[in-house]
């Protein structure tokens, strides 16, 4: 028997849930599946774990280096398991929310099980003891992505963590090779450093973040050494072994070395979860990688079927996620005509200090040969840096010299994300460079010193 919707989510994440409750609003009959758990990575695997997690491993690292403040300390110890119980708590926390919202919405049912395609109307749901049909005029999928498990030799027969399942782990690994070196890589590897392990990450590209600016990297690797991080870069992983006693072999820089450790995180990237979708049985196209093909209004090449968050390609952050659901539910309630096209996308590496970047990298700019100016003030000419004792990374940005318009940021330091923001705002609102640099800001704050950093554009 086929169960009637209007609309049909696949996927409960951050563009899935608020999607299915907008549309029940509107007085559509929705269902909403989801495979796994309400809220998606970024609840419960992503965001909101791995963030709590570094609120810990960050009071850790100013404890242990508290005399820099004048503040003596002894006898430092992590307790790991309320660690992880703080950080299940607030994950719980978030999760039972988003439970609650769903459950208030008379028009939304939800079904747990694996969801795949019979043709461009109806969706098949495997149930615990059953399969059902279900038919819809409108369907939004949302499925995400999971961890990349890149084919090296032994990786099939060696036991390793990944994004996922190193959140669980019940004791901080000893010593931890990490292959991988992007935002994700980088997150848990400063983490589990300043909770006590070793720590050595293995990148094949030639430095580490390889889609940023070479000067984001050599700040960020810079800060890494410090922390007694071990990092090699053109280093591609051949071959792991080991069960209790690991080993990690890789040709880095033309030379076979091999890296003993206690565990594998293999943090190389993700892939869209699209396999079992059937896709091509609604007439809906992939990439060669997998992801769903969208035009600018987040349609897929079937008119009723759209594609939002991760799967679709591209930056893979919570927030582009959100703003597809915002740009979907406009148009197709509202009768607006947002796009994704030339959106601003702004997001952020809880390293710390931060990073956090909004619109094109030098690099970028240099690609599509705009005639830029940068403007660059490094956090020890800072004097809110200063004051709190955290003076690593820069202010950056890209301007146009014509308009005076910002182009792009790069803020790596204590709240970079927010400083980013600030410049993210005065983009969004076509501020100049100059507006900003006569700006009266509240005095002593990181935002105050973007005064000083369009004040190196002066001359």
């Amino acid at each position: 028997m086929t169960k009637k919707f209007d609309v049909i989510v696949i996927g409960a994440g951050q563009a899935g849930v608020p999607l299915a409750k907008k549309f029940a609003q509107a007085g559509k009959k929705v269902a909403l599946i989801e495979k796994r758990l309400i809220g998606g990575t970024c609840i419960n695997d992503g965001c909101t774990p791995t963030k709590t997690m570094i609120a810990s491993a960050r009071i850790a690292y100013l404890v242990n280096n508290s005399k820099h403040w004048g503040v003596n300390t002894s006898d430092v110890k992590i307790n790991f398991e309320r660690v992880l119980e703080r950080k299940n708590d607030i994950v719980e926390s978030f999760r039972g929310g988003a439970e609650k919202g769903l459950e208030k919405e008379d028009n939304v049912t939800i079904f747990y099980g694996e969801a795949y395609f019979e043709d461009v109307h109806h969706v098949k749901v495997d149930l615990e003891k059953e399969t059902i049909l279900l038919q819809a005029d409108l369907i939004f999928i949302n499925v995400g992505c999971s961890p990349i498990i890149p084919k090296i030799k032994g990786l099939e027969t060696t036991p390793f963590l990944t994004s996922t399942t190193i959140l669980d782990i019940k004791e901080v690994p000893k010593k931890l090779v990490i292959i991988g070196g992007g935002y994700v890589a980088l997150e848990f590897g400063q983490m589990m450093s300043r909770f006590g392990s070793k720590v050595t990450i293995l990148e094949k590209s030639r430095t580490l973040l390889p889609h940023e600016d070479d000067d984001v990297c050599e700040s960020i690797t810079q800060i890494f050494d410090k922390e007694g991080i071990e990092i090699h870069t053109n280093a591609e992983v051949v071959e792991v072994s080991g069960n209790t006693d690991k080993k990690v072999t890789a040709i880095v820089k033309g030379k076979e070395q091999v890296f003993s450790c206690t565990d594998i995180l293999v943090g190389v990237g993700r892939v869209p979860q699209t396999k079992k979708l059937k896709l091509s049985f609604a007439g809906v196209e992939m990439d060669d990688k997998g992801y769903i093909i969208v035009d600018d209004f987040l349609n897929t090449t079937q008119k009723n079927i759209y594609a939002l968050g991760d799967v679709k390609g591209g930056l893979a952050f919570t927030n582009v996620a959100y703003n597809d659901y915002v740009i979907v539910t406009k148009n197709l309630l509202h009768h607006q005509n947002l796009s994704i096209k030339n959106r601003i996308v702004p997001y952020c590496m809880f390293t710390d200090p931060q990073l956090g970047r909004v619109g094109l990298s030098e690099d970028q700019a240099k690609a599509k040969k705009i005639n830029y100016k940068v403007a660059k003030l490094p956090m020890k000419y800072v004097a809110r840096a200063l004051e709190t004792g955290e003076t690593e990374g820069y202010m950056k940005a890209i301007i146009d010299v014509e308009t005076k318009q910002i182009l792009g940021a790069a803020v790596i330091g204590t709240e970079g994300g927010e400083v980013m923001s600030v410049l993210q705002m005065a983009m969004i609102g076509k501020v100049t460079y100059e507006q900003i640099r006569f700006n009266m800001f509240a005095h002593p704050l990181f935002s105050e010193s973007l005064n000083n950093l369009f004040m190196s554009l002066d001359e």
